[in-house]
């Protein structure tokens, strides 16, 4: 296991701990849940450097990684409509689009065909986890619900933006046309 499949797997296993900490109600409990969220998300612009790097990319790394990401985001958003910070609504499509996503990756894994990861896929991975990390302050008093409900909306916006440029290429790539890889470290969709 690499250094950078390790960082993932951390990234991983944080989100028990994550969901645990915006759940177990004691004082500062919000506080504690969104600074674990942000440690463990800033290990993924590390694991990708590292496997850059050193031009090390495993098959574990570019499994987990992507699946790390967005079981971590969308835990701490999900747990953030508990809390009441973030609306259901914003949250629930940013998780219909993961899921097609991740359905129209797996078709194409199915015949042959690798979607790489697009700059859009980063970028809202990015906007999720900034939405998230804002929400998570929100809910500790320290924003406004209104500073984290904007905040998400940018990323619901760039994520269905991103998935939409993902169902663009799709009929291109699915009909056989060749695939397109993505770099080691970067399998964010």
């Amino acid at each position: 296991m690499t250094p950078a499949d390790q960082l993932t797997v951390a990234r991983a296993a944080s989100v028990p701990l994550v969901v645990l900490l915006f759940a177990w109600s004691f004082h500062g409990h919000d506080y504690w849940a969104t600074a674990v969220f942000c440690v463990a998300m800033t290990t993924d612009w590390f694991d990708g450097r590292l496997a850059r790097r050193h031009g090390r990319s495993s098959p574990l790394g570019s499994l987990l990684d992507p699946i790390a990401d967005k079981v971590l985001v969308l835990g701490a958003l999900v747990m953030l409509v508990g809390r009441g910070a973030v609306p259901a609504w914003m949250v629930a499509l940013i998780v219909v689009r993961e899921v097609l996503i991740t359905g129209l990756r797996q078709a194409a894994v199915e015949r042959g065909v690798v979607i790489a990861a697009r700059d859009l896929g980063k970028l809202k991975t990015w906007a999720q986890a900034i939405a998230a990390a804002v929400g998570g302050f929100a809910a500790a008093g320290a924003f406004t619900n209104r500073v984290a409900w904007w905040t998400l909306l940018v990323a619901v916006v760039l994520t269905w933006v991103s998935g939409l440029d993902y169902a663009r290429s799709a009929p291109r790539l699915l009909g056989g046309a060749g695939s397109r890889r993505a770099e080691p470290g970067s399998a964010d969709a």
